[in-house]
């Protein structure tokens, strides 16, 4: 076996289109995370409120809600154009955050993270959508596996960078670069070489168009407990992302110090990037996803422990289990999906995952100005724990089903 088939990333990098989306991906991550860190700090101290500081990452979820019906919009236009169009309506918001320079402006930059996450939701599902097109399906495997490990590894350096550009030269000038990255994601996006006819007009009713991802979902017995736990362990992670300044302020540092917790979970990710295909197969998804929510929980559990040591170990167990049961789910979507139905049903399933974080964070903004830091991480590891139960569950009856039924679980 030659190294190009067992290590993916020389097959991407040798492919033109492949090579060049790779590389907007990183750039476009590099920034966004960046900007969502230090969108938080930045709120922290213009107003000392956790709460505040929270309701910035709500705001960049809260468009998931809408996830299916924005999605809808790269299924009626070219999708090039439209990543492109995307990429540089982002660049030009950002330099209003130049306004904010007082506590009583902070929400210019909740409306602006707002309409960043509206934007999003749009260009993931363009940028979905495009690859199909940009990417010779036998290396489609091989890139989306990079692709989430790339966009996970931008909290290696992303964060620690955005903390640095923001100590020395405040919030507006990480928008900046955010900006910057944008434009740059923009020209890469520019230069892929992909033949799009214009797309058919919609047929039926547009309800029932946008509905027939959802039904598809839940009528699917292996899909189906997947997306139920990336949407409940996202949920967890909306409460544990809420959480993140005051186990900071437990720590004894300041807010900017979340930055390096991010960064030592984005070194998990990369991690399990790197492993997940072997991991998949051999564990299969259900399990592979059950056994990444137990660490994930068992560190948020322990972040209660006030101590560096402990809090960057959790960083970086979550890092590396808070990813699995999302790889798990979309590579399944992908992979049992039919065609003609997969735009409508990879958007629906991003929103059904998604969507619980936003409920998480808005829980947890509320809750982390009541009930002490340490009795919430106790508590949130538990139940966390506890759904990993339902997949173990599920993996073992697909199992018996799979050995009842070798011809199903051999296809021809």
């Amino acid at each position: 076996m030659t190294t190009s088939t067992t290590w993916p990333l020389p097959r991407v990098l040798r492919d033109r289109n492949a090579g060049l989306y790779l590389a907007g991906v990183v750039v476009s991550g590099f920034g966004t995370s960046a900007l969502w860190l230090v969108s938080g700090v930045w709120v922290k101290d213009l107003t000392g409120s956790d709460g505040l500081a929270a309701l910035c990452m709500l705001a960049m979820w809260a468009p998931t809600l809408a996830g299916p019906v924005l999605g809808t919009l790269a299924d009626r236009t070219r999708r090039k154009p439209l990543l492109i169009g995307v990429n540089l309506l982002l660049a030009a918001l950002l330099p209003t955050l130049f306004l904010v320079d007082s506590a009583d402006r902070v929400w210019l930059v909740l409306a602006v993270m707002f309409c960043y996450g509206a934007a999003g939701v749009v260009h993931d599902a363009a940028e979905s959508a495009l690859v199909v097109s940009a990417v010779p399906t036998s290396l489609l495997g091989d890139f989306n596996g990079l692709r989430m490990m790339a966009g996970e590894g931008m909290k290696l350096l992303a964060p620690l960078t955005g903390a640095g550009v923001y100590a020395a030269y405040g919030g507006a000038s990480v928008a900046l670069l955010d900006a910057v990255t944008f434009v740059v994601a923009a020209g890469l996006y520019a230069c892929l070489r992909v033949r799009e006819s214009r797309p058919e007009p919609p047929a039926g009713d547009w309800r029932a168009q946008t509905a027939e991802g959802a039904r598809f979902l839940w009528a699917h017995p292996g899909l189906r407990p997947l997306v139920l736990a990336g949407g409940t362990t996202m949920l967890f992670a909306g409460l544990g992302g809420a959480l993140v300044y005051a186990v900071v302020d437990g720590l004894g540092h300041a807010p900017a110090y979340a930055g390096v917790l991010y960064a030592v979970q984005g070194a998990g990710s990369v991690a399990i990037g790197l492993l997940s295909g072997p991991a998949l197969r051999r564990l299969g998804e259900r399990r592979f996803a059950a056994y990444g929510i137990a660490l994930t929980a068992l560190a948020a559990g322990l972040r209660s422990i006030p101590y560096d040591a402990v809090a960057l170990a959790c960083s970086a167990a979550i890092g590396v289990g808070l990813p699995c049961v999302l790889i798990a789910a979309l590579t399944a979507v992908q992979r049992e999906t039919p065609d003609a139905l997969l735009g409508r049903t990879a958007a629906t399933a991003n929103t059904l995952v998604f969507t619980p974080n936003v409920v998480g964070l808005a829980v947890g903004a509320a809750l982390v100005e009541l009930v002490d830091v340490r009795l919430l991480l106790a508590v949130l590891g538990v139940a966390w724990l506890l759904s990993a139960l339902p997949l173990l569950q599920s993996a073992a009856s697909w199992s018996r089903t799979s050995a009842r039924s070798p011809s199903d679980a051999n296809p021809a």
